[in-house]
């Protein structure tokens, strides 16, 4: 993967997670369709899903996007943030609670994680559960 760093150079590595807010029931496979859907630069006109605008606030609170500063662990800031989806390019070293939080904070917005480096995808814990 690469990414965009805060001075504007690519670089090569960066550790890449999205959430998704898509309908319930959805799949591994429909998320992966949007996440092809953005990459190709497709994105509908709608309002942000308030299960985003909620995980974004939440995230931020602890690992702040905007300013850009040193020790956040976002390699690309301000996050990427769409109506139905927010990609996250965290610096590969970045602490493993960064990652924890935000498979916490996806959960409890019921949010599916999307892992661009193996494309996988994970369901809400609640949605495990059930």
């Amino acid at each position: 993967m690469t990414g965009r760093a805060r001075d504007g150079t690519l670089s090569a590595v960066s550790f890449d997670l999205s959430v998704w807010a898509l309908p319930n029931g959805a799949t591994p496979e429909q998320v992966r369709a949007a996440v092809q859907q953005c990459r190709d630069g497709w994105h509908g006109k709608q309002h942000p899903d308030p299960r985003l605008v909620a995980f974004y606030r939440a995230i931020t609170a602890s690992y702040p996007d905007r300013p850009a500063r040193p020790g956040t662990p976002w390699e690309v800031a301000p996050l990427h943030t769409a109506a139905d989806h927010i990609e996250m390019n965290l610096y590969p070293a970045c602490p493993d609670q960064v990652l924890l939080d935000i498979e916490r904070l996806a959960g409890e917005h019921d949010l599916m994680l999307f892992d661009a480096q193996d494309g996988s995808v994970y369901p809400p814990p609640a949605r495990v559960r059930s």
